[in-house]
């Protein structure tokens, strides 16, 4: 409970690679959540089953009848909330560094290429250039936020939203948005219906009330974050539309001064973004054109 130093730490890479509304996000799960239950909400909770205290003195019938009124501390339950409601953007995290690394292999190939300068050659550095076009990760730890990662992105934000409702759910389900100061148990070994009497609830539900606006927060930017890549996954789909048709082949690919080849796609003044679905369907017919 104590170290949260390790999630923290990957939590923060995520924070590089997301867009502003992720990242306000996770400030609110560093801040409002992590630092505050590893503070004060712990504290508050350190005397909870042993100050609760029913009116009989029959061994056992606190025992059950603790257990009966919270199946899970508040605490380990906000502790698994956390944990849960990370998961989405720690496997998006992996994704991205998997794009890194393929990026990092594309470009080491590339370079050896240019090294050897074959005719060949000029049609492997375009299928290079498409890769990385395609991983959006042209530039060097840099990924952009384009197609198959936008589309993780999207996914991580949904299941995010997910978990949240999910635990508020649990939470209303096991014990509400609030603590009584007395509770009434029958549960063998008690001899009877005895009162059990909860310590410093008023406090507890403070927390209580804190940690309920501070999820509920962290969904409205879920949704709002959510609406928002979608309005940008539908410019890029718009843009790339329009790209599509307003460039034809004769201006995707232009001869070489050199040799009867062609040049690679990072010698063009075409944008690399504008002539990636052109390029795509013209390589096998470049590789059967130098066979010949």
């Amino acid at each position: 409970m104590s170290d949260w130093g390790s999630l923290g730490q990957l939590l923060g890479k995520v924070q590089t690679y997301s867009n502003p509304g992720g990242k306000v996000w996770l400030s609110i799960l560093f801040v409002f959540r992590i630092l505050l239950l590893g503070t004060a909400v712990e504290s508050a909770w350190d005397d909870e089953q042993f100050a609760f205290r029913c009116n009989t003195r029959q061994p056992g019938c606190e025992n059950v009848c603790y257990d009966k009124s919270f199946p899970i501390s508040h605490v380990r339950f906000w502790v698994l909330q956390i944990i849960f409601v990370s998961v989405p953007s720690l496997l998006y995290l992996v994704h991205v560094f998997y794009l890194l690394r393929k990026e990092h292999n594309l470009k080491k190939k590339g370079e050896e290429l240019t090294v050897a300068q074959t005719n060949d050659v000029n049609v492997e550095e375009i299928r290079i250039e498409i890769k990385k076009f395609k991983f959006s990760a042209e530039e060097h730890y840099k990924v952009k936020m384009r197609r198959d990662l936008l589309r993780i992105y999207t996914v991580s934000i949904f299941f995010k939203s997910l978990l949240e409702v999910a635990f508020l759910l649990i939470q209303w389900y096991i014990y509400g948005f609030s603590l009584n100061a007395v509770y009434t148990c029958k549960r063998d070994p008690c001899p009877h219906q005895v009162d059990c009497f909860l310590s410093r609830p008023t406090e507890k539900n403070i927390f209580i009330l804190f940690m309920l606006v501070v999820s509920l927060v962290s969904l409205a930017l879920n949704i709002i974050e959510l609406f928002s890549v979608f309005v940008k996954s539908i410019k890029h789909r718009v843009k790339d539309s329009e790209s599509e048709s307003y460039y034809v082949i004769s201006g995707l690919l232009r001869p070489s001064k050199n040799s009867s080849s062609f040049v690679a796609l990072s010698d063009m003044s075409v944008p690399r973004n504008n002539v990636y679905e052109g390029v795509i369907d013209i390589c096998d017919v470049l590789v059967q054109t130098d066979t010949v």
